[in-house]
Parts: C-alpha cells; structure tokens; sequence
C-alpha cells in the first residue's frame, strides 16, 4: 500500500460523526481539558477536522461525515504555513440498517495552508479553492502550478478516487462500529465496503 493510501486512511479514521458537538461554554474544566488532548496529531487530521467542520457543514446535513483525500504534493518546509495541495471531497450519509445512504457531498480541489502549534497540535488556517465552472481551469492552474498535470491525471482517474472512497468509508465503519456493510449513492447500486 503506498503512503499517500495510508495516509488518506488514517486521516478517514480520524472524522468525527455529525451532531456530536457539544456547547464548549457548558461544558466542565475536565472535559475542556480532555478535548484539548484530542486536538489534530496530524495535518491529515487537522485537514478532515476542516472538512467536517468548514465545508461539510455547508451541505444538507446526515448522521456521519466522511471525508476524504488525495494529496497531489506536500510542503512541509515550515510549520507555520504546511502547504497541502490535493483533492478533497465530502460526503454526508444517513446510516439505513447496514447501508451509508449518501445524503449530500462535493469535490473542493486546491491547497490546504496547516500550522503546526508547539503544543504538537495542527490547525487549517486557510484554504485556497478551485474555482467552480468557468473559474475552474485557471484556478486550478495557479493554485497547482507546476502539480497542475500530476492534479490533473489524479482527478480523472475514476478508478483511483471510487478506491480511496472506499478505503476512507471502510476506515471510518470500522473506527465508529457501525453496522453498515455498503454505501449507496441515489440512483447507483450499492457497494460493498469490504
């Protein structure tokens, strides 16, 4: 298994379920405490936390949030600015016995910008998208520069994204216990997870 997979399955068991969020302000000193040794290890997780959180939550919400990645190239030069340039996706399903029903999702190619804290934490500290329609190919153009091909042949190789979706879904029932054994978009058939 190559590194960029590993890489887009650990960071798949890191998301977190929808709704699961709860009221900081209310919340006991111990709890804030114990969240705080929860924060990022990865920029892989800081990435999906954005995902869930940013991007995720602008979609018709369902049960669980899944997102996931394939990184064209990393820069991790400094810890100020990890520089990240992939394709991201999101999807929101509804859990329907043993099936992930998709409810919501999309495609957000571009560059992730992750800081590294001292504290050994990661956070997203911006995002620089692809544009949509006519925006699309010069965005991506200057966002990608010299990755723009290898952007390019990773976004239209079908094959590859269904392969990663899979591994993110598979990585994220098992972390979670669910009991869902297949995922299934409106209209397709379903597909096994395993």
């Amino acid at each position: 298994m190559g590194l960029m997979a590993m890489a887009m399955i650990l960071a798949a068991v890191s998301c977190g379920t929808r709704g699961q969020k709860k009221n900081a302000a209310a919340e006991a000193p111990e709890t804030k405490a114990a969240e705080a040794v929860q924060e990022p290890e990865t920029y892989s997780q800081a990435i999906d936390k954005y995902l869930i959180e940013v991007i995720g939550s602008q979609y018709a919400s369902g049960e669980v949030c899944i997102p996931y990645h394939d990184y064209i190239s990393v820069d991790e030069s400094s810890q100020d600015d990890i520089q990240v340039w992939g394709s991201y996706w999101v999807d929101n399903y509804n859990v329907v016995g043993d099936t992930l029903m998709f409810v919501s999702g999309g495609s957000h190619p571009g560059k992730m910008h992750v800081k590294q804290h001292e504290a050994g934490h990661f956070t997203v500290t911006g995002f620089d998208a692809v544009g949509d329609g006519s925006a699309f190919l010069p965005t991506a153009k200057a966002i990608f520069g010299d990755r723009f091909e290898d952007f390019q042949t990773a976004l239209s190789d079908q094959n590859h994204r269904e392969a990663v979706r899979k591994a993110a879904i598979a990585a994220y029932v098992e972390k979670h216990g669910l009991s869902a054994k297949v995922y299934k978009d409106y209209g397709w058939p379903a597909v096994e997870i395993r």
